[in-house]
């Protein structure tokens, strides 16, 4: 009898065993450990915070592990592009508002220590000549730029890393205390407003003393920076097709999970339709050297705004019929403009439609257990996907995965 009795209870373990990672309906059929599982990193690259260079050592965590984001260099020089185009149409009498014969501008940096920050204030300064080899506030040289048919000479009057009083990046409330001190410090020596994205350049609008009809640029296409354009008080911004990567980010792990390999890893889905005869419609790139997929970048502005209204979805993606799987995601910071109110939206459309069971978890932007200590009960997920705090703390989260 004790026999029997061992003999079925080591039939109940062997069985719950089987499923760990998974269930039988999410179409997990052997023991998968958590360290073997697909794993993305999106948004934030595993990078380090000073010198920008990518992080390998973590994107080499394991064969399943990959990058999802857009193209962060190419992106800033879109950005510049739109601000030089907007210039070389504009009447330089009404732009240079003291008359001195000066452009000068003010720019909200998001994050000294995030690549997607340094690209966009890198692509600025270059495109405006005021570019020195840094992206830090303060780093900047006279520079000049086309207004109108006239060379002007162009100054960065002020930069600044927008933080707000609890340590976030990125913040708007920083960006629209910032901008009502340029104004009183400034006055009309300030001719153009810059943003690193739109959430701080809606925070300089929110300021009660920002000058009427001063052109500003942000950087994301998110609903309310379009509708801005739409209504005259944005100038600019650059879509970074953030349908694409949030679909790419889901079809990468829906490809890892369904057994691809190698080179279909990265294209299934994205580049070429998958078996389910779904593909991406926006231009997406696969870099080998940094195992990242990035989505290309569009300039918007009053002539193109309305093809980037809220809503739109990308008509490649549809419903698939495969098993469906378990998937946690970390979003560093539930406040992120740009992450709430585009980002979530789209995994959250796209993710039924590929069979994939999301949970979304959400830090405070400033402290990487916020993260960490939601990144939880790893076993019951099939792959992960992860939105770090700091650029650097890949590590913390692999450690995770590894009992």
């Amino acid at each position: 009898m004790k026999k029997f009795t061992l003999a079925i209870f080591v039939m109940v373990v062997l069985s719950s065993v089987v499923f760990a990672g998974g269930t039988a309906e999410s179409g997990a059929a052997a023991v998968v450990a958590n360290k073997d599982k697909p794993l993305v990193f999106f948004n934030r690259q595993p990078s380090d915070p000073v010198t920008g260079e990518i992080d390998m050592q973590v994107m080499n965590w394991n064969d399943k592990t990959y990058y999802v984001g857009f193209d962060a260099a190419g992106g800033g020089a879109v950005q510049g592009q739109l601000i030089v185009d907007y210039l070389a149409s504009a009447d330089p009498a009404k732009l240079d508002r003291n008359g001195d014969g000066v452009i000068g501008y003010v720019l909200c940096i998001g994050d000294v220590g995030h690549n997607d920050s340094k690209a966009r204030t890198q692509g600025i300064r270059q495109a405006l000549g005021t570019w020195n080899g840094s992206t830090d506030p303060g780093q900047a040289v006279e520079g000049s730029a086309v207004v109108g048919g006239k060379t002007m000479k162009v100054v960065e009057l002020d930069s600044r890393a927008m933080t707000g009083t609890d340590g976030t990046t990125w913040n708007a409330n920083a960006a629209t205390d910032a901008m009502s001190n340029w104004v009183t410090r400034l006055g009309d020596q300030i001719d153009m407003v810059i943003s690193n994205n739109d959430g701080m350049a809606m925070g300089c609008l929110q300021a009660s003393n920002y000058p009427a009809g001063v052109p500003i640029f942000g950087y994301d296409a998110n609903a309310d920076a379009i509708e801005a354009i739409g209504q005259g008080k944005l100038t600019g911004t650059v879509s970074q097709n953030v349908d694409a990567q949030a679909t790419a980010t889901l079809q990468v792990l829906r490809n890892l999970l369904d057994g691809l390999t190698g080179n279909e890893v990265v294209t299934a889905g994205i580049t070429k339709a998958d078996q389910y005869g779904n593909k991406i419609s926006a231009p997406v790139n696969y870099v080998a050297e940094t195992k990242a997929l990035l989505a290309e970048n569009s300039g918007v502005n009053s002539s193109n705004w309305t093809q980037y209204t809220e809503g739109t979805r990308d008509a490649g993606i549809k419903q698939i019929s495969g098993p469906s799987f378990k998937v946690i995601l970390t979003i560093y910071n539930s406040g992120d403009n740009f992450l709430s109110s585009s980002y979530i939206p789209a995994l959250q459309y796209y993710a039924p439609l590929l069979n994939i069971d999301l949970t979304i978890v959400q830090g405070d932007g400033q402290n990487e257990s916020s993260c960490l200590d939601r990144f939880t009960n790893l076993n019951n997920f099939d792959a992960y996907a992860i939105n770090m705090v700091r650029t650097n703390s890949g590590m913390d989260y692999l450690d995770r995965l590894s009992y």
